[in-house]
């Protein structure tokens, strides 16, 4: 894996806090106008300027790119936002509750992306593609890193460690009780040579469409410039590599409006056809090939023998619920487009599910047990794609901490 310094574009640490923001795709605009409210300094200001508009600006119009370049420019005039002196690499270490993550903040190489070096798991959208590359080349930046991982090296470990012996450059805690720290990574020059020894490939976790916005504008930029050399910054993008071990990933759980014209009995009796029904099961499922439903204000445990295909994707406990309950059942035929489907990241726990059937009209929920990271790289190395809302990534990378510049 190729992988770079950078100068990169960062907050001064006295209100590092106050700057950095949540990804953009996690917030839509009415929480970020919440949260960024009496905050000036929020990145939210850039990565959703719409907050800064009149209300009801369509969310992907030019004034909302012009808006956030000319955020981005107050911010810099502002000195809220810094250009780091020299290129350097950085550790970037995330604690929640007994959890923490720690991975090296780089530039990754666009060619990389383009020949599969760099693996996919995910299918983009392309409104969403659009909007990102919008946003990028407006920006002249990639403020949004991409969360990529990798096998663990030893290598790599050792080589790193000795980074967190200084004090950190960042040290605060979010509003969702996360710590987030950075240090500098001196021996760049070292970490470049083992990632491109010792990782042949890599996995992109989170952050298809950023990826793919990214290598677009860097694509466009070299067929723009008759003197494009390889050298130019453009080939580049933001991103935080974690050994894969590290990672955590929650459930990504599902809620349905209605039953598809079937009564709860009518329902119950098709779902004991499918699979091993245990009537006031725990809210959350036990392990693999397991599933806890809600229905008619009782948890029901589903369970199911192993699953014999070649497909690793068929084995994903998400797809079974798809291809057995979903669409057969409920007429989810596409849960990307479908809007009786509502996907709740597994942070909020079974609770919500909860909520959605018995206060917001939905009339069943699932609770599912995370997918691997074992599975995702076993899929993207097959070349296959993960069902819609297969992984929920936690915790979630800031944004505008340190944001690349694309000259």
């Amino acid at each position: 894996m190729r992988i770079n310094a950078y100068h990169a574009l960062r907050p001064r640490a006295d209100i590092v806090s106050r700057v950095a923001s949540p990804p953009y795709d996690t917030l839509d605009t009415a929480e970020a106008a919440e949260m960024a409210a009496g905050n000036p300094m929020s990145f939210l200001h850039i990565n959703h300027s719409e907050i800064d508009l009149p209300a009801g600006t369509a969310p992907y119009s030019a004034e909302v790119y012009a808006k956030a370049a000319e955020n981005l420019a107050h911010f810099k005039q502002q000195e809220w936002l810094v250009r780091e002196e020299r290129p350097l690499m950085y550790l970037y270490s995330q604690t929640m509750g007994e959890h923490t993550q720690t991975g090296l903040v780089a530039c990754a190489h666009i060619d990389d992306y383009i020949k599969d070096r760099i693996k996919k798991h995910e299918f983009t959208r392309k409104d969403k593609e659009d909007d990102r590359t919008q946003h990028t080349a407006t920006l002249n930046a990639n403020v949004g890193p991409v969360f990529i991982a990798y096998r663990d090296v030893p290598e790599i470990r050792a080589a790193l460690a000795g980074a967190r012996e200084s004090a950190p450059l960042y040290d605060f805690v979010d509003e969702l009780d996360v710590r987030h720290q950075v240090w500098p990574v001196e021996n760049a020059e070292e970490i470049k040579h083992l990632f491109a020894d010792k990782v042949p490939v890599s996995y992109i976790a989170d952050g298809h469409h950023r990826s793919a916005s990214a290598v677009r504008v860097g694509a466009e930029r070299r067929a723009a410039n008759p003197g494009h050399t390889g050298n130019e910054e453009y080939n580049w993008f933001l991103a935080v590599i974690f050994p894969a071990s590290e990672l955590q990933i929650l459930p990504y759980n599902r809620a349905v409006m209605d039953l598809n014209g079937l009564s709860v009995e009518a329902f119950l009796e098709k779902i004991r056809a499918i699979f091993t029904v245990q009537e006031d099961a725990a809210p959350r499922p036990p392990a693999p090939r397991h599933v806890s439903m809600y229905l008619g204000g009782r948890w029901y445990g589903l369970s199911w023998p192993e699953v014999q295909s070649s497909n690793p994707v068929d084995k994903l406990d998400v797809s079974t619920l798809q291809n057995g309950v979903l669409h057969p059942l409920l007429g989810i035929d596409d849960p990307r487009t479908n809007d009786r489907i509502k996907f709740i990241g597994g942070i909020r726990g079974p609770e919500e599910l909860v909520k959605l059937v018995d206060e917001k009209g939905f009339a069943v929920a699932f609770s599912m047990v995370p997918t691997t990271v074992d599975q995702l790289m076993a899929i993207a190395d097959a070349g296959e794609v993960m069902p819609p809302k297969s992984t929920w990534f936690e915790p979630k990378l800031r944004t505008g901490l340190l944001s690349h510049e694309l000259d």
